[in-house]
């Protein structure tokens, strides 16, 4: 079993940038790939960026390509993902996942954390 908790979320104004933060626990987590998704209101949950068990391997939505970065720290079991260039269509609940398979597809991941607002104001 693993469990995440998502933190770092917050009201920036465009341009600025934000650390979320993926905490986990549970023993097999940095067995796992991660990926971070974001929920818009009235829009479908959509994939933002993930990161292999190893943290070698990394992968990004064209949206977010060359603003995000997504990094993990299997020490403190926790995923990162640093935004920059916040944009107002930036503003969405961010989760982060877990899961065994190398996947932009959410329904594949099986551990979920409880979100964490970003909200970017222009």
């Amino acid at each position: 079993q693993v469990t995440l908790v998502e933190s770092g979320g917050g009201l920036v104004q465009a341009g600025d940038s934000l650390r979320l933060s993926c905490a986990a626990s549970g023993y097999a987590f940095n067995d796992y790939n991660v990926g971070w998704f974001r929920q818009a209101p009235g829009k479908e949950r959509e994939f933002v960026s993930t990161i292999s068990w190893s943290g070698e391997r990394t992968y990004y939505a064209d949206s977010v390509k060359g603003r995000f970065t997504i990094s993990r720290d299997k020490a403190k079991n926790t995923v990162y993902l640093q935004m920059d260039s916040l944009k107002p269509e930036d503003t969405a609940v961010y989760y982060c996942a877990a899961g065994p398979g190398w996947t932009t597809r959410a329904y594949q991941y099986d551990y979920w954390g409880q979100g964490t607002q970003v909200t970017v104001s222009s």
